[in-house]
């Protein structure tokens, strides 16, 4: 395995939000792993941006910080730490109020024709609208520019519709890149190579082979830290709407005519489109509870009365050709016994076994995409168990772990972050939601969150 690094050219980040979680966590460990391997020029400058009461240096002091906790000293090179550091600016502002906005105007300079200029809004899904106003209203953005959101987009489909309208009021749909980290796993993308570069399981990719499709995402965690803000929202809108429905539309999606951004969400859209509506026998929901010393989800989310979801597990239908009758079921959770990302499509079985009973059943055959912990990609088969006694059935595993493979060529895998921050710098939006998307998995989620409301 050979992992090839395409340098970027020089570009302006500037990072709201830049004091925070996300930013210290993910953002700059990303960003480094990127200068490190090469990817990311000299050139390149990254402003962070935020109402904190710091100068440039205070900013790179933060940002060490957080290279010594989430990449781990031992792991810093020295040269490329001072580097990247070196990278860094800062700019106290209000982007609410627009105080401080000209001195942001003053750091970035004029645009460079070539030289991309993105605006990453690590906030507070509040201020997205305010920020994208005033980047507007203050002329920073240029033809160049990109400016990025994280979800959540929109609480319900009336106010995904409002976001969609204040970006595309500012910005063209070309420069909006609406981030789902899920879509940048290694895994996820090996997910269209398997199918659409391999010949062997797009013919069987169908209502005729396929029996069912689970997608897990389990989180062995609760909300504590976040509990308020939790409650608020739930497991249907926090993960199904746009985690677990990304990778359904990835599953169930038509092969585009090339791979290019458009053409892929254009068929993600379909899929959406497609979905049938859920039965109320088809959807549970429920809430961990306290045990082995943890704390219950209404205590962590302050929250004695609440109903809101911490567990939610669904059967949904796609209405098409390719999948009529093939059951997807989706399911989220937090608390529960591992920690696990995982799509596993079973095949159906073979229609008539030859072999006499007392060998043994035939295995299912299942493809398994782990997104993590450990990516990678299993398939269940059923082969011969080895040594005499006669025909013996027994199963095996056909095994690409991605750990394994890279651990034996010295590789790292690169977090989802690295990988979508430079593909917004290159201007590739192949792995981000279109504002169509957003509004057809909002179409589709609010008439089950409105039932049990109802109930």
């Amino acid at each position: 395995m050979v992992a090839r690094v395409v340098p970027v050219g020089a570009f302006d980040l500037v990072v709201f939000g830049a004091t925070g979680d996300l930013a210290r966590r993910k953002l700059i460990p990303a960003l480094y792993h990127r200068l490190h391997d090469g990817q990311m020029p000299d050139g390149a400058r990254v402003i962070g941006a935020a109402r904190s009461e710091l100068d440039a240096d205070g900013f790179r002091r933060m940002a060490d910080a957080a290279l010594g906790e989430f990449v781990g000293a031992s792991a810093l090179e020295p040269e490329a730490r001072a580097r990247f550091l070196a990278t860094l600016d800062y700019v106290q502002l209000d982007a609410v109020s627009g105080e401080g906005l000209e001195a942001l105007g003053a750091a970035l300079g004029p645009a460079e024709p070539g030289r991309p200029r993105a605006f990453y809004l690590s906030v507070a899904p509040r201020f997205f609208g305010p920020i994208a106003e005033q980047i507007h209203a203050h002329g920073l953005a240029g033809p160049d520019c990109r400016i990025v959101i994280e979800k959540p987009l929109g609480h319900d489909l009336a106010t995904a519709r409002a976001l969609n309208a204040c970006f595309t009021g500012h910005f063209d749909e070309r420069q909006i890149y609406r981030i789902d980290h899920y879509l940048g796993k290694e895994t996820v993308q090996n997910l269209m190579a398997l199918r659409f570069a391999n010949a062997l399981f797009e013919p069987l990719w169908n209502a005729r082979h396929v029996d069912h499709v689970q997608i897990t995402v389990a989180e062995s965690v609760g909300v504590d830290g976040r509990g308020p803000y939790y409650d608020g929202v739930g497991a249907m809108r926090d993960m199904v709407q746009n985690h677990l429905l990304q990778l359904l539309c990835l599953i169930a999606m038509e092969p585009p005519a090339r791979f290019e951004p458009d053409a892929v969400r254009d068929e993600k859209l379909k899929v959406l489109r497609a979905l049938a509506p859920v039965a109320e026998a088809d959807v549970v929901r429920g809430q961990y509870m306290g045990s082995n010393g943890s704390a219950a989800y209404t205590a962590e989310a302050e929250a004695a009365d609440s109903l809101t979801e911490s567990f939610v597990a669904l059967r949904a239908g796609v209405d098409n050709w390719r999948w009529a009758g093939v059951p997807f079921y989706l399911r989220t959770g937090k608390r529960l016994r591992a920690r696990v990302s995982e799509i596993a499509v079973a095949f159906r079985e073979v229609p008539h076994l030859i072999f006499p009973a007392r060998g043994g059943r035939a295995q299912q055959n299942v493809l398994a995409i782990r997104l993590q912990p450990d990516e990678g990609i299993r398939l269940s088969m059923t082969i011969k168990d080895p040594g005499p006694g006669g025909m013996r059935l027994a199963p095996a595993e056909l095994d690409m772990t991605f750990a394994d493979r890279l651990a034996a060529s010295a590789l790292r895998m690169p977090d989802a972050y690295e990988r979508l921050v430079m593909d917004v710098i290159r201007g590739d939006q192949t792995l981000f939601m279109r504002g169509d998307e957003v509004e057809a998995a909002w179409a589709w989620i609010d008439p089950i969150i409105a039932g049990w409301e109802e109930r």
